[in-house]
């Protein structure tokens, strides 16, 4: 190999790592006070935990336009009527959208998708428990809406805190229907 061909070859296997680095450094973690496992992409999204009612004010300092609460009524912290007049103080949208990872409905997928399109809602603040749900639904828009290939989605979605297993499946298997 000439040197003027290493040189090229070694500058385009450079730019291939750092735009492979890139798609996967988009997520970021934060420390912020009352909010649980708080990541966030870039300026599209923040996906968290349990997020206290509290912390919506400074959701709202962030940038963010909405709210959208994945927790059941039933689940131990949940504070569902006190987040959603939380969020209204503060200026933002609220949604929510129960997602009981037992039995995950699929029609919630549906509902999602169409919550964090709106435009009133972005960007938005997508929270569970753990960050579990969050992140789960989220590859499910990267891949339905954004048109990313699994593999991408599923790094992003791993990073931003998706780790249960059933929820993988539920997700894969809600990609796979969603491709007939």
């Amino acid at each position: 190999m000439t040197n003027k061909k290493y040189v090229r070859w070694t500058a385009t296997f450079g730019l291939a790592i750092a735009c492979a680095v890139s798609l996967t450094a988009q997520v970021t973690k934060e420390s912020v006070p009352g909010i649980v496992n708080f990541s966030k992409v870039e300026t599209t999204v923040a996906c968290a935990g349990a997020t206290t009612p509290a912390a919506l004010a400074e959701v709202k300092r962030m940038g963010y336009a909405s709210v959208i609460n994945l927790r059941m009524t039933s689940e131990a912290g949940a504070e569902i009527e006190a987040e959603a007049a939380a969020a209204k103080t503060a200026g933002l949208n609220y949604v929510h959208l129960p997602f009981n990872a037992a039995a995950p409905d699929p029609m919630l997928v549906d509902s999602f998708l169409k919550a964090v399109a709106d435009a009133r809602n972005q960007p938005a603040f997508i929270h569970c428990a753990s960050a579990n749900r969050a992140a789960a639904l989220w590859m499910i828009k990267r891949v339905e809406i954004d048109k990313w290939d699994v593999e991408r989605a599923s790094a992003e979605a791993s990073a931003l805190g998706l780790t249960n297993p059933a929820l993988k499946t539920f997700v894969m298997d809600q990609i796979q229907a969603r491709k007939k």
